[in-house]
Order: structure tokens, then C-alpha cells, then sequence
């Protein structure tokens, strides 16, 4: 793996398809991804390299997202954006209550999904820029 371009992301999901298109849409974009299954790899993985932002899915096996993202922001303050990724109805309350940056809530447009993490990494040079007015309400 390369080192970090100042545009790497994390995905952290048990559901292997949805990484996989997320991850191929990043790279399309010029970000390096890296993924993780579950709450203990993601922690392991940031241990190993910081990313710019973490994606992370709420229910997954081993270690969910709420006990990672409380575990991310004990190690490391909030030098990370945490992105929840989730279908959970109260998405954004539970967002809010461990610290999370922002709520992409499943299903999703790859389309916000590239606008969501433009605001929080560094873009590639060819990205259109970032109109927070075009998310849907």
C-alpha cells in the first residue's frame, strides 16, 4: 500500500460488496482507500496508518461502530472526521451522541457519497468543487 496522499479514507463495513463499490468510486476520485470489517480492524488499521476520514458503518460484528468510533475519539481526539454510514432511523442522534463528523445514511448516490467526503479530505486536482447546497434534505 502507498502512504497516505493527504486523501486516504477508511471504510469500515462488514457488508463486502458496498466496500467494494465505495472503495472502486474513491479510487475513481483520486483517493487511496484502505477497509476495514468490523470496529477492532478499523482500530487496528489506524493504529498502523492515520487516515484523512474514516466511513463507518454502525452494525457489524466483533466491534460496532458506536464502541469504535468512542474508542477512536478516546485515542484521538477528533484529529480524525468520523462519517457514520448507516440505515439506522435516528442515524444523526446517534451520529451526535459519539462524536461523529457527519451521517450518510443507506441507501445513498455514489454522487453524495464523493461530495460528503470532498468536505472533509483533501480533493484530487481534477474534482469539481464541493456545493453543500446540493445534498438532499
Amino acid at each position: 500500500m502507498n502512504p497516505s496522499s493527504g486523501r486516504e479514507v477508511l471504510v469500515v463495513d462488514d457488508n463486502a460488496d458496498l466496500v467494494e463499490v465505495m472503495a472502486m468510486t474513491l479510487e475513481d476520485a483520486g483517493y487511496s482507500v484502505r477497509s476495514a470489517r468490523n470496529g477492532q480492524e478499523a482500530l487496528d488499521a489506524v493504529a498502523e496508518r492515520m487516515p484523512d476520514l474514516v466511513l463507518l458503518d454502525m452494525l457489524m460484528p466483533v466491534m460496532d461502530g458506536w464502541q469504535c468510533a468512542r474508542e477512536l475519539r478516546a485515542r484521538y481526539g477528533r484529529r480524525i472526521p468520523i462519517v457514520v454510514v448507516t440505515a439506522a432511523e435516528h442515524a444523526r442522534a446517534s451520529a451526535e451522541q459519539i462524536g461523529a463528523d457527519d451521517v450518510l445514511s443507506k441507501p445513498f448516490d455514489l454522487s453524495l457519497l464523493l461530495r460528503l467526503v470532498a468536505r472533509y479530505v483533501g480533493r484530487a486536482a481534477d474534482s469539481a468543487p464541493v456545493k453543500d447546497s446540493a445534498q438532499p434534505a
